[in-house]
């Protein structure tokens, strides 16, 4: 019987997958299988997996090609390959300590959850410039173990989920989502919404070394542009609550309001220091994705 099957989606970044398939090799609860998706045509990943396989490793391991540019049809195809009750979801990019699965399965059996989500903890390089090292701009909130999670905190990079959950007639991850990026988000809030109950577990931790295209303020930026648009995306689709006419008035209005005060607000936080004004000004753009939403218009992350 497969209990667990951990799934991998992949795009360009050999190294950093073959680091974190080394870390899954350590697990002190080892998966039953190991599920890589390979979104790049020219495969990548191949020469990774070839090398993994023949040092012999202690689980199965299956490797794919997806080669549409689309991340929901990459994680779908993952989904489709596992066999296990459980899965399990990593981004390619981070990297898992030795007890890190054991504890996110001691999680949900104990508390009878469908999903147990984890923290994903920044490591920002020791070159990253004072001002990004001062902002914690990478941070995410952080709960108590058990913790059931309310839809506006779901998100993706440290999950474990029930497998029925997942198969249905209805692909997982939207397609629709599959260059913007908040199929994640997508997919927790729609189980939510049938009823999956989600915890917490602040112990089982993932950490995600910063790549250094990310120290920027222009990356900082188009972040919270997407997660903006993402929520507002979900909010408007009743994810959150009902949303009347009125409510999507009230909705515009506040993000209208809160992106003027956060412009003014970084402004006048300049003179004490960049961390700050750069705090406020990914509210403004937060706040813009949210308005942007209104309107149509996605910022295509995967494109």
């Amino acid at each position: 019987m497969i209990e667990v099957s951990l799934c991998i989606a992949t795009y360009r970044r050999p190294t950093q997958l073959r680091s974190l398939l080394n870390d899954v090799m350590g697990q002190e609860r080892l998966p039953d299988e190991v599920i890589v998706v390979d979104n790049d045509a020219a495969a990548s990943a191949r020469p990774v997996i070839d090398g993994i396989v023949a040092s012999g490793p202690p689980f199965a391991i299956r490797y794919a090609i997806q080669p549409q540019k689309n991340i929901s049809l990459t994680r779908n195809m993952t989904v489709e390959l596992a066999q296990g009750i459980w899965l399990a979801f990593v981004d390619d990019d981070e990297r898992a300590p030795a007890d890190w699965l054991r504890k996110m399965l001691i999680a949900a059996t104990t508390s009878a959850a469908d999903g147990v989500l984890g923290p994903v903890e920044p490591i920002v390089p020791d070159t990253a410039p004072t001002w990004i090292k001062r902002g914690r701009f990478y941070d995410f909130p952080r709960m108590a173990t058990g913790a059931v999670i309310p839809p506006n905190r779901l998100r993706f990079g440290n999950v474990l989920l029930r497998g029925s959950l997942l198969r249905s007639d209805r692909p997982p991850f939207d397609p629709a989502y599959g260059l913007t990026g908040g199929e994640d988000g997508d997919l927790l809030s729609r189980l939510f919404i049938e009823g999956a109950r989600m915890i917490w577990c602040d112990e089982a931790v993932i950490y995600e070394p910063v790549e250094s295209r990310r120290l920027s303020l222009r990356w900082l930026l188009r972040r919270s542009l997407s997660g903006g648009q993402d929520f507002a995306n979900l909010a408007l689709a009743g994810r959150y609550g009902d949303m009347s006419s009125i409510a999507r008035i009230i909705f515009f209005l506040r993000a209208l309001f809160q992106a003027l005060v956060a412009a003014c607000l970084a402004l006048s936080a300049w003179p004490l220091g960049r961390h700050v004004a750069a705090h406020w000004l990914t509210k403004v753009s937060a706040n813009l994705g949210k308005l942007t939403a209104f309107f149509g218009w996605r910022y295509r992350e995967y494109s």
